[in-house]
């Protein structure tokens, strides 16, 4: 693990109702005790509401912004958790497909778990990539030009950039160990 995040900053994106909770609240909570400045950029800047399991309430988590206000060029890693209204709410969002996108573009890590994936598949940048996900969106994946696969974490170096997938809660120790992979120089 590494010692020391704090000259790493990390967006993630998320919607303000939907979001499963521990795929928020677990990594903002690691990267920042690793000293990484993150922001949480949700569709308004209000409270988001998550969910455990899509349906029971989870925590409340401030978010530090809206998604209209970030931009996506001052932040070394995208963070999109899962939560099925979460990821299929947000893939309708323009400024969420615009961070996919400029990440992408850029070489930058994104970092996406559960339905997460979604939003990367709306966004267009998964042809050649090798991903995992929850397993139903595989065929969402598939469609896209991706290559699907059923394993706990799966990191992508394909087309110049990093893209890191895991796909649920469970995957979540070795979802952030693959993070801290692609945020520490080698």
């Amino acid at each position: 693990m590494p010692a020391d995040l704090g000259n790493r900053r990390a967006l993630v994106i998320t919607t303000n109702y939907g979001v499963e909770q521990d795929e928020l609240v677990k990594p903002v909570e690691h990267l920042r005790g690793l000293g990484a400045q993150v922001d949480i950029a949700a569709t308004e800047k209000d409270t988001v509401v998550t969910l455990v399991g899509d349906r029971d309430p989870g925590k409340t988590v401030p978010a530090t912004h809206s998604l209209s206000e970030v931009r996506a060029d001052d932040y070394d890693l995208l963070l999109i958790p899962g939560g099925t209204i979460n990821a299929d709410t947000l893939r309708l969002e323009d400024a969420a497909l615009d961070a996919v996108r400029s990440f992408a573009s850029s070489g930058r890590p994104v970092a996406a778990i559960c339905h997460g994936p979604w939003v990367a598949v709306e966004a267009d940048v998964l042809r050649g990539k090798t991903l995992t996900s929850y397993p139903s969106t595989a065929t969402d994946v598939r469609n896209a030009g991706g290559t699907w696969v059923d394993k706990e974490v799966q990191v992508c170096g394909a087309n110049g950039w990093t893209l890191i997938t895991s796909r649920k809660p469970d995957d979540i120790p070795a979802f952030l160990d693959a993070i801290n992979g692609a945020l520490t120089p080698s």
